[in-house]
């Protein structure tokens, strides 16, 4: 039976904004409750409802709380409650959860690690938060043993779950705390301005940054997107976000839980077993990135895809161009479009369920959401000024980077920029002076442009990364890696638009010597880098075109892309059928362009 589905009025979006702000207004008047805080409160309310759920364990609310309170009292037991950094390496589940609720509940940071992350990777993502623990899950203890020689010897690590017993067992060490409620000697005290997390994102330039995340900001994320959700005790959220990022870490799990849900729980995303997982588990709100999307439209019918009960879908990176296909495909009745950062000031919502548009700010919340776009120069980066040295405001549907007021005098804690464990990193991302002498701005790296109506709409990076399988990409990171292997003698990584996909795939020119191999080569990669981070395209060249301060045109490079009619330079991509970088010829070329090579997940 078709599924009819109407779309979102005007005053459906002004009741989201007005929930939303009736979540968040009252956060800084008790600057002592958390979100730790919170789930306990939680557990008093729903008890034995579920909370947390997946295949291999589940946590009733109830549940939840004493697994935190014994990971709380785990961390006291270590000296944890002044700040002390923990690096966390596990796949989604709902001990995860319970892990960095306990250790910052009594004051301790946790850093959420890339799973994906190997060698000289995970070596300096651990290093850059100067951690005194590790906790690894079972499964991934081999990478952790691997780099154990470069990370400072007085760091201790824990691994949970069945191992060879190298390290001790987090999971049965905190099996011998109490499950009980903290008393109020164990409740150190922590403020919604102290430090919870790091998240790790690759910014705009440079290498991957460890982001710094209090308590506050989890208390926004999580009330602010239940009140524009309208979470309820009967929402059961499908999440299959990696849990080491804030939107499947923090904001699917916090916004259902708030409500008094349930959130679902799985280890990766599958479009083939999708619609299944969604109407077994009888989920009613799915937390997306727009690839995600895209792959489900691509992929063939299924005959449960509209046997659902999902009432909203939110994320970002819903293309305007697969936007209308699926809610029309699989009877989408809402979609809440977002834009934000794990750092960043700037976030934007769409209510509206206008397709492409990643936001719009009501006149009456400008206030709470000093956002604006600047020219700059995109062969440098730098934001274009006038004679009076102010920056240049784009003009409507005018492309400019997305900046977000600085305001740090607690009248509006969301637009305070937290930055990062990097300081001179965190001063490169403040623009100062822009429209009056003193004012300050974060930059997002992100250009947009805004419509005549308000609406804005994301076109691109700027800087040297880029977003591919739903990740960021440093190129800065993956041209390292690329050098390190024998026969590269230089490399420049860029993104360039593939058919049918979302983001950017990677791709990499090298000026390669005598000793430069294929097959070495991809192996090489597959040995150091990520899957989303592995360049698709290859080109050789014999030297680089620079700028005059010495960088090579990327620029340039971008716009050649990957057509080997344009480019006289060898191509290679790295086929998916093959497991090898093949010659780029025009058949293969336009394979691609027609969505048969990279479209599917």
């Amino acid at each position: 039976m078709e599924r009819t589905v109407a779309p979102p009025s005007r005053e459906g979006s002004l009741h989201a904004w007005v929930r939303a702000l009736e979540r968040t207004t009252p956060l800084a008047r008790n600057p002592s409750v958390t979100l730790p805080v919170v789930v306990e409160n939680l557990a008093e309310r729903f008890g034995t409802a579920p909370a947390l759920l997946s295949d291999g364990e589940s946590f009733t609310y109830r549940a939840l709380a004493e697994r935190v309170r014994r990971y709380a009292r785990w961390a006291l037991a270590q000296g944890l409650a002044d700040g002390g950094v923990v690096c966390l390496l596990m796949p989604n589940r709902p001990e995860y959860l319970a892990i960095w609720l306990g250790i910052t509940r009594v004051g301790g940071v946790v850093a959420l690690l890339n799973t994906h992350l190997t060698g000289d990777s995970l070596a300096r993502a651990i290093t850059i938060v100067s951690p005194r623990h590790i906790i690894v899950a079972a499964e991934l203890q081999g990478a952790v043993t691997e780099i154990l020689p470069r990370l400072d010897r007085t760091v201790q690590c824990w691994v949970h779950g069945q191992h060879d017993r190298r390290f001790p067992r987090i999971d049965e060490q905190v099996c011998g705390y109490s499950a009980e409620k903290l008393g109020a000697v164990e409740c150190r005290p922590t403020s919604l301005a102290d430090r919870a997390l790091h998240i790790y994102t690759s910014g705009t330039t440079g290498m991957p940054k460890a982001a710094n995340v209090s308590h506050f900001r989890l208390m926004q994320w999580t009330h602010w997107f239940a009140g524009m959700m309208d979470t309820q005790p009967t929402d059961r959220l499908y999440n299959c976000l990696p849990m080491y990022h804030s939107i499947g870490g923090v904001v699917a799990p916090g916004a259902a839980l708030l409500g008094g849900g349930s959130v679902v729980l799985r280890p990766r995303f599958s479009a083939t077993r999708f619609w299944d997982e969604v109407v077994d588990w009888d989920c009613t709100l799915f937390q997306y990135i727009g690839e995600l999307c895209r792959y489900l439209v691509n992929s063939p019918p299924s005959p449960r895809e509209r046997a659902h009960r999902l009432r909203l879908c939110c994320g970002n990176g819903l293309g305007a161009d697969v936007w209308d296909e699926f809610t029309r495909r699989f009877g989408i009745p809402q979609v809440l479009e977002f834009y934000a950062a794990t750092e960043s000031n700037v976030s934007l919502y769409n209510c509206d369920g206008k397709p492409g548009a990643i936001g719009h700010i009501p006149g009456f919340l400008a206030h709470r959401f000093p956002v604006a776009l600047i020219q700059v120069d995109l062969d440098t980066g730098e934001p274009l000024r006038d004679a009076a040295g102010f920056c240049r405001p784009s003009a409507i549907d005018e492309v400019g980077e997305a900046l977000g007021k600085i305001v740090d005098d607690g009248s509006t804690p969301g637009s305070r920029f937290e930055g990062y464990t990097d300081a001179e990193a965190s001063a490169r991302r403040i623009l100062h002076d822009v429209f009056v002498p003193g004012d300050a701005w974060y930059r997002t790296g992100d250009l947009m442009r805004r419509d005549a109506h308000g609406y804005f709409s994301f076109v691109d990076r700027l800087g040297d990364s880029f977003r591919w399988k739903g990740e960021n990409v440093s190129s800065t990171e993956v041209a390292q890696a690329i050098t390190a292997c024998p026969g590269v003698a230089e490399a420049v990584v860029y993104g360039v638009r593939v058919p049918g996909t979302d983001g950017r795939a990677g791709m990499v020119a090298i000026v390669a010597t005598e000793q430069f191999d294929l097959a070495a080569f991809r192996r090489h990669l597959v040995e150091r880098l990520p899957a989303y981070a592995r360049p698709l395209f290859l080109r050789l060249r014999d030297r680089f075109e620079s700028t005059a301060t010495f960088r090579p045109r990327t620029r340039e490079l971008v716009g050649d892309g990957y057509d080997p009619a344009r480019i006289g330079d060898p191509l290679y991509v790295d086929d998916p059928a093959s497991q090898s970088f093949v010659k780029l010829d025009p058949v293969a070329f336009e394979a691609i362009q027609a969505g048969q090579v990279f479209r599917r997940a």
